[in-house]
C-alpha cells in the first residue's frame, strides 16, 4: 500500500510496559495481604494524603458549596445528556422469551452487575465528565451499590468539583484514593465491605495495567492505554480546526497519540505548520505534554486514495476519530474499526469527552477492532434461560443424547435418558447407544 509518513511516531504505547507491570504486580499483592492498612499507607505515600479514605456526608456537602453555580449547571447539562443516551442505549436491548420448536422456549434476561467500582482520574487534571460517563451510566443500567473513587489532593482532599459530581451522579460509596491503590480497594471490597463486580474509569499506565492484571476476578471495561485521536482529514478540511483538534488531544498525556490520516500533502504541511505554535500557546502543563507526546507519538500519514486511508486507519483503530472530507458519508459507511466517530467539522473529540452526551471511556491500543466504549450494556449481563414441557422432551432429549454419545460425553447422554424413560416410559427412543 503506498503511503507515505511525513511525521512518523519514536514511541509506540506499549512502550515502558514492562516497568509498569512490576510495579503494579508488587503493589496489588501488597495489597491484597496488608488489606486496608496497606492501602491507606499507599495513599499517604503518594497523593500526600492522610484524611478519611471514605468521604463522609459532611465532606460532600462542603465540596457542593465550593463548587459555583455555572459550573454546577455546566454539569447538570452534561449529566443530562450522558444519561438520556444511556437511557436510549438500555432501551435498545430487551428482556424476551421466545418458542424455539413445540414446548421449548429460550429467554434473555438482564441483570445489572451488583457493585461495580468507578475510578475517576484527579490528577493534572479535575475529570468531572469522567464521573459521569462512569457512574451516571451505571446508575442508569440499574447497578445498586457504586464504588467510585479518585486522587486527592494533598491536605485538601478529592477535588470539589469531582466531590460534587460524583454524588450528584449517584455514587453510594466514595474513596479519597488513587492509582493502583484505588483500584485494589475497590476490587477486594476494603474500606466498604463491597468488592466490585466490575471496573471502569480511565486512569494513567499504572491505573490501566492494575485493571489489566485484576481481570478475570473482576469485570473490566476494557484494556485502556493513553487516549488517541486520529482525524481523516482532505484538501478541503480547515487546517486550523485539524490542527487545534490534534493538539486538544495530545495535552492529555506525555504518551497521548494523535494521528492524521490524509489525502493531501497540501493540508498536512499545513497542520504540521501549524502544531508547534498551537503547543506551546498552552498553559505551560499542558504544552509540555502535548509537546512530548507530539514528538514521541504523533503521526501524519500521507495516503494515495481514501481507500488507503480507511485501511490505514482501521489498522490504528483509533479510540476517537474524526472525519473533516468532502464526502464524509462515504467514510462512515465504510471505516470498521474506531471507538467513537466525530462526522464533520461541526464536532470534536472535546464534545464527545465533556457533554454531549456519548460515553468517552472508549478503547485505546488497538482494543477498538474488537470492542466498543463502555455503554449501559457493559453494567449488565445479558443472560439466557431455559423451560421445557415433558412432551418438548422427547425431541429434544434424543438429539441431545446422539450429539453427546457422538463426542464421547457418555454422562451427559445419561440425563437426557433418564428423563425419556421417566416421562415416556415403556417407548424405545434412538439414543446413540453403539
Amino acid at each position: 500500500m503506498p503511503i507515505t509518513y511525513l511525521k512518523k511516531a519514536e514511541k509506540t504505547a506499549y512502550t515502558g510496559e514492562d516497568q509498569t507491570r512490576e510495579i503494579v504486580s508488587d503493589m496489588l499483592a501488597k495489597i491484597e495481604a496488608g488489606g486496608e492498612d496497606v492501602a491507606r499507607q499507599y495513599g499517604i505515600d503518594l497523593d500526600k494524603f492522610d484524611g478519611n479514605i471514605v468521604v463522609t456526608p459532611e465532606e460532600i456537602e462542603a465540596a457542593g458549596a465550593k463548587v459555583p453555580q455555572k459550573l454546577k449547571d455546566d454539569i447538570q447539562f452534561a449529566y443530562d445528556r450522558v444519561r438520556k443516551f444511556a437511557e436510549a442505549q438500555k432501551a435498545s436491548i430487551t428482556e424476551f422469551e421466545t418458542e424455539l420448536s413445540p414446548g421449548l422456549w429460550a429467554g434473555q434476561k438482564l441483570i445489572p452487575m451488583q457493585v461495580a467500582g468507578c475510578y475517576v482520574p484527579g490528577g493534572r487534571y479535575a475529570h468531572v465528565a469522567s464521573a459521569i460517563m462512569s457512574i451516571g451510566t451505571a446508575k442508569v443500567a440499574g447497578v445498586p451499590d457504586v464504588v467510585a473513587c479518585s486522587a486527592p489532593k494533598p491536605g485538601e482532599g478529592i477535588n470539589p468539583a469531582i466531590l460534587y459530581t460524583m454524588n450528584l451522579c449517584g455514587a453510594d460509596h466514595i474513596l479519597a484514593l488513587g492509582g493502583v491503590q484505588g483500584i485494589a480497594a475497590m476490587t477486594f471490597g476494603l474500606f466498604t465491605g463491597k468488592k466490585a463486580n466490575f471496573l471502569a474509569g480511565p486512569g494513567n499506565r499504572f491505573v490501566a495495567e492494575a485493571k489489566r492484571m485484576l481481570y478475570g476476578r473482576v469485570g473490566i471495561d476494557m484494556f485502556a492505554g493513553p487516549t488517541e485521536i486520529g482525524i481523516i482529514a482532505d484538501e478541503t478540511a480547515d487546517p486550523q480546526i485539524v490542527a487545534e483538534d490534534l493538539v486538544s488531544q495530545a495535552e492529555h498525556g506525555l504518551d497521548s497519540p494523535a494521528w492524521l490520516f490524509t489525502t493531501s500533502q497540501s493540508l498536512a504541511d499545513a497542520v504540521m505548520a501549524k502544531m508547534d505554535g498551537l503547543i506551546k500557546a498552552l498553559p505551560e502543563g499542558a504544552a509540555h505534554a502535548a509537546e512530548v507526546a507530539w514528538r514521541d507519538y504523533g503521526e501524519v500519514i500521507l495516503c494515495d486514495t481514501r481507500e488507503e486511508v480507511c485501511i490505514i486507519s482501521d489498522e490504528y483503530a483509533s479510540e476517537h476519530l474524526e472525519v473533516q472530507t468532502a464526502d464524509d458519508q462515504w467514510y462512515v459507511d465504510r471505516l470498521k474499526s474506531y471507538g467513537s466517530l466525530f462526522i464533520g467539522e461541526e464536532t470534536t473529540v472535546t464534545y464527545g469527552d465533556k457533554c454531549s452526551g456519548t460515553n468517552h471511556i472508549l478503547p485505546t491500543k488497538g482494543a477498538a477492532h474488537y470492542t466498543g466504549g463502555l455503554s449501559v450494556h457493559k453494567y449488565m449481563k445479558v443472560v439466557t434461560t431455559q423451560r421445557m414441557t415433558r412432551e418438548a422432551n422427547r425431541e429434544v432429549g434424543q438429539a441431545a443424547a446422539r450429539i453427546s454419545r457422538l463426542e464421547g460425553m457418555e454422562g451427559h447422554a445419561r440425563a437426557g435418558d433418564a428423563r425419556l424413560r421417566k416421562y415416556f416410559e415403556g417407548e424405545n427412543f434412538d439414543l446413540g447407544i453403539g
